[in-house]
């Protein structure tokens, strides 16, 4: 049940059953327990937005204001109490205590391991911790591959579009500094000073990008986002990954129930899907989709994505947020225009399929795009299929019998 709890427009709704309770005449004792089981474990800002969120809708304070003795009653504290603002970096696990944190092991790497051994250039053992710094530092990958799958498709849902484009145009700045930074240092070749030179401008547009994130992305974000989606973000972070560890997980309890009297809330049992050539059970059609030895994602002909599947070994990360997103707005600046021109080839029919292939780290990736048509030949969309091929080039002769 814990799904229907952890959204903002369920416990809406078990706000407003138990204030038109309060308001027929039942006592705080006799609501108090529906509202406990609902709120377990939410925090005082939650709470706080939920009922901001029915004053915007018309509710009158004053019915709200019959909530004042039940959080008293339940938490033990006054309203104001309740009522008082959350620093949300303070909280272990939200997105934005953990974007700090990477931010202050960012600086740490940069105070420690960077800046005093490029002072020591060409020493040899400074230039080799050099080294390790700048791998270590090579871990940012992680924090700008969340905020680009996580943070920006939030952004974007509220209408703010250019802030994440220009953003995301700056994390390919550095990782294209930080590869010719890695380079310079295994070929040995530049002169101390050229490295040197690299690495600062490197290390300033890094801390440049930290003082963008938490002066103007962070505000940004919490301006905007409910409760329940930084719960979302929080729990797509870690399958996308972390530059630190021991991150805390941040959500609702898993044990939490839905209150009485709130069952007519539940979403119905998910059925079947009937198809041409078969029926299918939904948790059926979902692991078979994620059983496939390939990453597959849909975009419909408006170019919004709609669908990815969640194998278990993913070639390129995706998060749930990334659904009802536009595809341009997935791929990094520099690239939109050559996705822009491969939909509308399939798009228009002058091409039923494109094919590219790529060497990711130790994976020779072919990724292949179709036309989606119906039987009418109208354009549906754009089916994305990613498989990795080098097992598959290293197949020879042939195998009939199975093996031990």
């Amino acid at each position: 049940m814990s799904e229907h709890i952890n959204n903002r427009e369920y416990r809406k709704q078990v706000l407003k059953q138990i204030i038109r309770q309060l308001h027929e005449g039942k006592s705080v004792e006799e609501v108090k327990g529906q509202f406990e089981k609902t709120f377990a474990g939410v925090s005082a800002m939650e709470i706080a937005e939920v009922e901001q969120a029915l004053v915007a809708e018309g509710l009158p304070v004053s019915e709200i204001q019959r909530l004042c003795d039940v959080h008293a009653a339940v938490f033990k504290g006054s309203i104001e109490e309740i009522h008082q603002p959350v620093d949300p970096s303070q909280i272990p696990g939200h997105p934005v205590n953990v974007l700090k944190r990477e931010n202050r092991y960012i600086e740490k790497i940069i105070a420690d391991r960077i800046k005093p051994n490029l002072a020591k250039l060409p020493n040899a053992e400074a230039f080799a911790a050099l080294q390790e710094g700048v791998q270590e530092l090579a871990d940012i990958e992680a924090h700008y591959v969340r905020k680009e799958n996580l943070l920006f498709p939030y952004m974007e849902r509220y209408g703010i579009v250019a802030p994440p484009k220009v953003m995301w145009g700056v994390h390919d700045e550095i990782r294209a500094q930080l590869k010719e930074v890695q380079a310079m240092m295994r070929d040995h070749g530049p002169s101390a000073s050229a490295l040197k030179e690299k690495t600062e401008a490197l290390v300033q547009k890094i801390l440049d990008m930290i003082f963008k994130e938490e002066n103007i992305l962070v505000p940004m974000l919490m301006e905007h986002l409910t409760i329940d989606e930084w719960r979302s973000i929080a729990a797509e972070s870690a399958e996308l990954g972390y530059m630190i560890a021991d991150v805390a997980k941040w959500g609702l309890p898993q044990d939490a129930t839905v209150p009485e009297g709130a069952e007519e809330l539940e979403a119905p049992a998910p059925g079947s899907i009937n198809l041409p050539s078969g029926v299918l059970k939904v948790d059926e059609l979902i692991a078979m989709l994620n059983t496939l030895p390939f990453d597959i994602t849909f975009v419909d002909k408006d170019g919004i994505v709609r669908y990815f599947s969640e194998s278990k070994e993913r070639i390129f990360p995706r998060a749930r947020a990334v659904i009802g997103r536009h595809v341009v707005n997935c791929h990094p600046p520099a690239s939109v225009h050559i996705v822009e021109k491969v939909v509308e080839d399939l798009r228009n029919g002058r091409k039923e399929h494109e094919d590219f292939w790529i060497k990711l780290r130790d994976q020779y990736v072919l990724i292949r795009y179709f036309a989606v048509r119906n039987e009418a030949g109208d354009f549906l969309g754009v089916l994305e299929v990613s498989q990795d091929i080098k097992p598959i080039q290293g197949i020879t002769g042939e195998k009939r019998l199975l093996s031990d």
